[in-house]
């Protein structure tokens, strides 16, 4: 495609309120592959307010392309804390548990900074475990069910990180959301319950029995709730730190079992 078409797509993108309409314009017509009938569908659906990541097939996370489906969690950049935070306490052949793990973005990169581990990642959403069963290939198994029930019985005990992206928006507060998150994701991708903790409590209740001694759990949290969340974990008998990475603009709370 010409330079003038690049840009007129950019006006249409920026029109329709995108902020980043010069990037998502070489995106769609990357995806578009010089078929001018694919590309004419693809930037319908974009301007008619489909996430861009479903319209791509793909999202961009900590410097990888991943298969995204519709309605499935797509992977923010903030979670990028939870990856550094969990690789700094991994090592080859550790095992890990990405938990409500959506396509599987935090075991893909784990895998990727880590290199070879014993990788369980769980989903209560089936079209989540399908994604990222193909995210994950071979390198992991991808199980349903809800939180650490589908989980092999060969890991009670051993788990040397649980890392978990958890829903943990207040119900209410869907409704503030943008409306790409709360009219395309599966919404129990975004309930956390009254409070957005339901699901922390639970996971800080059931962690101890999957994690080896001095084994951590990294959850991600908003930077309002973190201190709430961290509660959780430490009646539970955790030691916690909460982390903040401001570039990121992403939060999580550690918790050490003794």
């Amino acid at each position: 495609m010409t330079s003038p078409a690049r840009d007129a797509l950019a006006t249409r993108l920026r029109a329709s309120g995108s902020v980043y309409a010069e990037e998502e314009a070489d995106l769609l017509l990357e995806a578009g592959d010089g078929d001018p009938i694919r590309l004419r569908g693809l930037v319908q659906r974009r301007l008619a307010g489909e996430p861009l990541e479903y319209v791509l097939g793909w999202a961009a996370f900590d410097g990888h392309r991943l298969r995204v489906a519709p309605g499935v969690f797509v992977p923010r950049a903030r979670t990028g804390v939870v990856v550094a935070e969990a690789a700094r306490r991994l090592q080859r052949y550790d095992r890990v548990v990405d938990l409500c793990c959506g396509v599987g973005a935090i075991g893909v990169a784990l895998l990727e900074r880590v290199g070879a581990l014993d990788l369980v990642a769980a989903d209560l959403d089936p079209e989540a475990v399908d994604t990222a069963a193909e995210n994950i290939g071979d390198r992991g198994i991808v199980v349903l069910g809800d939180l650490f029930d589908p989980l092999p019985e060969r890991l009670r005990g051993t788990v040397d990180v649980i890392a978990v992206n958890a829903p943990y928006v207040p119900t209410e507060a869907i409704a503030t959301m943008p409306s790409e998150a709360r009219e395309h994701e599966h919404r129990i991708a975004l309930d956390g319950g009254a409070d957005g903790l339901g699901l922390h409590r639970r996971i800080a209740a059931g962690s101890g029995a999957w994690l080896r001694p001095g084994g951590s759990v990294v959850i991600e949290v908003s930077a309002a709730q973190s201190t709430a969340s961290a509660a959780l974990f430490e009646a539970q008998g955790f030691s916690t730190v909460i982390v903040t990475d401001e570039d990121l603009d992403g939060t999580c709370v550690v918790a050490t079992s003794g």
